[in-house]
């Protein structure tokens, strides 16, 4: 599990690189005081860039891997445009991944593959996620198979094998979603 007690609050983890996909300003990620997080402190994205193709991430520089099981909790704080969180994994750079994200403004769970900052949803399903309340994400991928699941439910899989060897492991959100993450535990899989 990532830990954050040992980041000063409106810093970045040194562990994390903060870029983002497509249009838009910079991502702007730092740790927050939160007294319902995990040790009292969550890692937000702040910028409010409404900027509809953008999609900030914070990429976790220590792991790099194709079979890797990821689960966090998110929680939407604001946003107007969206007010999204997801995981990435398999992040080649910036514009090569796939994602896991729930939506509070779309009420939906949903899995995209991103090449070349391309984005093509390969599935997805309609589910209520509050704003302001903690949620658990899930992604497991192994091999070409992908596995989400929300508040601790497995929403269903899929296949792809478009990006078939390691990538690192990034927080992800969208235009001016200001999103928080805590209890995040990446598990590499044999």
């Amino acid at each position: 599990m990532i830990t954050l007690d040992k980041t000063d609050v409106g810093s970045l983890p040194s562990d994390f690189d903060s870029r983002h996909t497509g249009q838009g300003g910079a991502a702007q990620w730092m740790v927050v005081a939160d007294s319902s997080a995990e040790g009292d402190l969550a890692i937000e994205q702040i910028s409010t860039d409404r900027t509809d193709y953008r999609f900030p991430l914070a990429i976790y520089k220590p792991v790099s891997a194709r079979n890797v099981e990821v689960v966090l909790r998110f929680k939407p704080v604001a946003g107007e445009v969206d007010r999204a969180g997801g995981i990435a994994v398999r992040l080649t750079d910036p514009d090569n991944y796939y994602v896991a994200r729930a939506n509070a403004l779309e009420d939906n769970v949903r899995f995209y593959r991103v090449v070349k900052g391309s984005r093509k949803q390969l599935a997805g399903v309609n589910i209520k996620v509050t704003a302001n309340e903690w949620h658990t994400l899930g992604l497991r991928a192994e091999g070409d198979l992908f596995t989400i699941s929300y508040d601790g439910k497995t929403l269903y899989s899929t296949n792809d094998s478009t990006f078939a060897g390691s990538g690192k492991v990034a927080l992800w959100t969208k235009s001016d979603s200001v999103t928080r993450f805590d209890r995040i535990t990446i598990t590499p899989l044999p």
